[in-house]
């Protein structure tokens, strides 16, 4: 079993930034993009559970049923969208109680992961917080971070194994470009890693491939692994910018340019000077990215305009890539749906 962890206030629903509570039944919003998400998780076999700290509960200043009343609400209004949680626990205590099931302590969930078969490096924890982080810590799952009343983060984890190469990933669109990469490949680490920053993704990608072949089959297969990453993570895609666009590096100029349309298509155009840069081979990397756009199902373009030195011109098309997918990524206020006039993509 795969359990989705769920901070509530600040996460899951609006918390009023002068009380910090949802003391009544017109205080309750659930915040953007919720709904969809919590959907997701479910379709993708996680429980949810619901973890969450309210100071003082039953007494004088947050009553029992000042909880209570938008308590129900909130879960009434997700079962009415086929949203459920297996368990939900709260802490009613205030932080100078000194308690042991206040996050990020333990004491809540301890006696359900001793009951239950949860697979920790499968599951995670959602939340707003520096507590809801060192949670996450305590009980060994992985820490997906939500901005404060914002919208629900878009994620999701793919794998991918076959004779050629085992990989597994997992990003975060909403993130803040940190990167955990190993592919083997030191100089292609370290341009996946420019992407994530550019894209403003938390990306985490492990990748064993049959590098004593030649480094073909694990170039080729990250490309399928992340187009296919992020595409599940953009779901249906409402309310994205959809296009984007970049970059220069230096002496070197490179057009890269994305529509997130759901039809692959690839052109590039580029010459190179050297065979490898580092340990990557300088004929895998319009595979690569082919790859990538086959699987994400967008047309990319991309071309090197000029350039004299060939780390900044692959630096040049990385970035330019973060940046371009950066802007097709991103949430729009003003998009109130899909953006297309077929009302799909």
């Amino acid at each position: 079993m795969k359990i989705a962890f769920l901070d509530r206030d600040g996460t899951l629903i609006w918390e009023p930034p002068e009380t910090k509570q949802v003391d009544s039944i017109e205080k309750l919003r659930i915040l953007p993009g919720v709904v969809e998400g919590l959907r997701s998780l479910q379709s993708d076999g996680f429980d949810l559970v619901l973890v969450s700290n309210q100071d003082g509960i039953g007494s004088s200043s947050f009553p029992t049923e000042s909880f209570e009343a938008p308590q129900k609400e909130f879960l009434s209004q997700l079962e009415k969208e086929d949203v459920t949680f297996r368990s939900v626990f709260i802490c009613p205590h205030k932080e100078a109680e000194k308690c042991s099931c206040r996050k990020p302590k333990t004491g809540l969930v301890d006696a359900f992961l001793q009951e239950e078969k949860v697979d920790l490096a499968a599951s995670l924890m959602i939340g707003d917080r520096e507590t809801d982080r060192a949670f996450a810590e305590s009980i060994g799952v992985r820490f997906v971070s939500m901005e404060t009343n914002g919208r629900f983060s878009r994620f999701a984890a793919e794998k991918r194994k076959t004779n050629e190469t085992d990989i597994e990933a997992f990003v975060n669109l909403d993130g803040s470009g940190n990167a955990e990469i190993v592919t083997g490949i030191g100089f292609f680490d370290h341009m996946l890693e420019l992407l994530a920053k550019h894209a403003l993704i938390d990306l985490t990608l492990k990748a064993n491939g049959d590098l004593q072949v030649d480094e073909h089959h694990t170039v080729e297969d990250t490309g399928l692994v992340l187009g296919s990453l992020f595409s599940k993570a953009l779901g249906d895609k409402r309310c994205i910018e959809r296009y984007g666009f970049w970059v220069p590096m230096d002496e070197a100029l490179a057009y890269v340019v994305v529509d997130l349309s759901g039809r692959p298509s690839f052109v590039f155009e580029g010459q190179w000077k050297r065979e490898y840069v580092g340990k990557l081979p300088t004929e895998l990397v319009a595979h690569f990215f082919e790859s990538l756009a086959q699987t994400l199902k967008c047309n990319l373009h991309m071309k090197i305009e000029r350039g004299k030195n060939e780390h900044h011109k692959l630096e040049a098309l990385f970035k330019g890539l973060g940046r371009a997918l950066r802007q097709a990524f991103r949430q729009s206020p003003y998009e109130r749906g899909i953006p297309s006039t077929k009302g799909s993509l």
